[in-house]
């Protein structure tokens, strides 16, 4: 069979970063890592192509060359993907869905030939198997957990990856925690399941064999689910991999307890990593209790973040308001918190209850669900009736978001940061892409921007202080321009 495999558009979001591309000509972010593994589970008989609408625009002629679709997507695609549902099945294509979007609302599609639902390992055989025999179903779904130690290497060679300014790959799935607004134990369990070292290598050889010299993003919902794992087996092995590679560096997701490990940051930060998103959520203690938090709570996350910091990685936070505990108090404790702390990427969103989740059940039975949630943590958005009033909460909300992206206080919040940074010692190079985003910066930014004076500020502060950390600096000015955008044109 010809196998299309398709990825919706990504709306302009918080996480698309599509005004900060723009500066080094990319056009995504990250490939769909969820589909190039689909592909690899897919017969190696069938031929296949990959059109990440992202990048490139699905034609009628992919469309008549295919005998089958595969869709997959996340919540906040959900309207781009019936757009490709509908113009598939208007062509008399077979459509295939799955990913988190069809997971949680498989009964809202009603063009779709089946639905391959939950961890691809389990139930994309399942599916292959009857539609050999010729009875496939119309849904397949599964509570299992697979051994991602089974789990193939994506196709890489389907993707264009010089249009992505960065690659992900997957370590492990599960995490111990059980936030209560989180759905990733709902779709993943709470048992860590991890591939092996020799897994994640051959997937890191094989990128660099295609080229690859940029970041690369360990997707893991929490990276440091398995402390002792990283610590004797795969960080050690990542830092002899990473010794001789230049260009490469990685970025994960963890929670807060990292800051707890003094030897799990230094291997991290020798394996090559210098990024890690945590979700900081609240400064209050009733929040984090109220959202089953522990993991936050009774600690000095200023201090953490710091700690962190220190040690040579970068620290992006996620930040929540609406709790019911949330006061209008909690407007300014966020915006106090973000600044102090010197979390440059600070995604603040709106409390939103996602199917799966024991938010989601606890507030439908109270009749407090209103509707179904964006997928978009930052547009202003929430499907839950919240305590506060939603006028307040929104106004609160929008308040945060004005002030740590406006200039003055962005710009204040990278020397915060800058000032506490270690290097890591990664091997960069400097090439015609990253000299284009400087000078594109320098028009956009310092000649033509209203930040043109916060800008050239902390390019002169960080040359005379932290020469090293220069091209960080223009590369944070660059994302600075781009949540301001999102602000100014879906926010405020």
């Amino acid at each position: 069979m010809n196998a299309l495999l398709i990825y919706p558009e990504f709306p302009d979001t918080f996480w698309s970063f599509k005004h900060a591309l723009k500066f080094v000509n990319k056009r995504a972010s990250l490939p769909p890592l969820g589909l190039l593994t689909v592909a690899a589970i897919l017969p190696p008989e069938w031929q296949k192509r990959l059109v990440d609408v992202n990048i490139g625009k699905l034609t009628d002629e992919h469309l008549a060359w295919a005998d089958c679709v595969f869709v997959s997507a996340m919540v906040v695609q959900r309207e781009a993907a019936r757009r490709i549902i509908t113009r598939c099945k208007k062509a008399g294509v077979r459509v295939v869905a799955g990913g988190p979007l069809f997971t949680g609302e498989h009964d809202d599609f009603e063009e779709v030939d089946h639905f391959v639902l939950n961890e691809a390992e389990v139930t994309l055989p399942a599916f292959l198997a009857d539609l050999e025999r010729g009875r496939a179903r119309r849904v397949y779904t599964s509570t299992e957990f697979p051994d991602v130690q089974e789990t193939p290497a994506p196709l890489w060679e389907l993707a264009d990856l010089k249009r992505y300014a960065s690659m992900g790959i997957q370590f492990c799935r599960g995490c111990p925690y059980n936030c209560d607004f989180c759905n990733v134990t709902a779709l993943f369990g709470h048992k860590v399941r991890a591939k092996t070292t020799e897994q994640i290598l051959a997937e890191l050889d094989s990128l660099y064999t295609h080229g690859w010299r940029g970041g690369v993003f360990f997707v893991d919902d929490n990276f440091i689910g398995n402390k002792r794992r990283l610590k004797v087996d795969l960080l050690p092995a990542l830092v002899e991999w990473h010794e001789d590679k230049v260009g490469i560096s990685f970025s994960t997701e963890a929670s807060i307890d990292l800051a707890d490990d003094e030897v799990l940051m230094q291997l991290m930060v020798e394996a090559g990593f210098d990024q890690v998103f945590i979700g900081i959520e609240t400064p209050d203690e009733a929040g984090l209790a109220e959202c089953s938090k522990r993991q936050n709570k009774n600690r000095d996350m200023v201090e953490d973040v710091k700690r962190i910091q220190r040690a040579g990685l970068q620290v992006q936070g996620g930040f929540i308001v609406g709790f019911d505990s949330d006061t209008p108090s909690i407007f300014q404790r966020q915006i106090d918190f973000i600044q102090k702390s010197g979390i440059v990427t600070a995604m603040v969103g709106l409390l939103n209850a996602l199917p799966g989740t024991r938010l989601h059940e606890r507030l439908d039975k109270d009749g407090r669900i209103a509707g179904r949630s964006s997928g978009d943590n930052v547009d202003g958005t929430t499907n839950i009736l919240p305590q506060m009033g939603l006028e307040s909460l929104c106004e609160g909300y929008k308040k945060i978001l004005e002030y740590i992206y406006t200039p003055k206080h962005y710009y204040e919040r990278v020397r915060t940061f800058l000032k506490e940074y270690k290097a890591p010692a990664i091997k960069h190079r400097v090439d015609s892409r990253k000299l284009l985003a400087f000078a594109r910066s320098i028009f956009s930014l310092g000649i033509l921007g209203k930040e043109r004076i916060h800008y050239w500020k902390l390019l002169v502060w960080t040359l005379f202080r932290h020469r090293e950390l220069l091209p960080l600096a223009v590369t944070l000015a660059i994302y600075g321009y781009h949540f301001r955008r999102i602000v100014e044109l879906h926010v405020v």
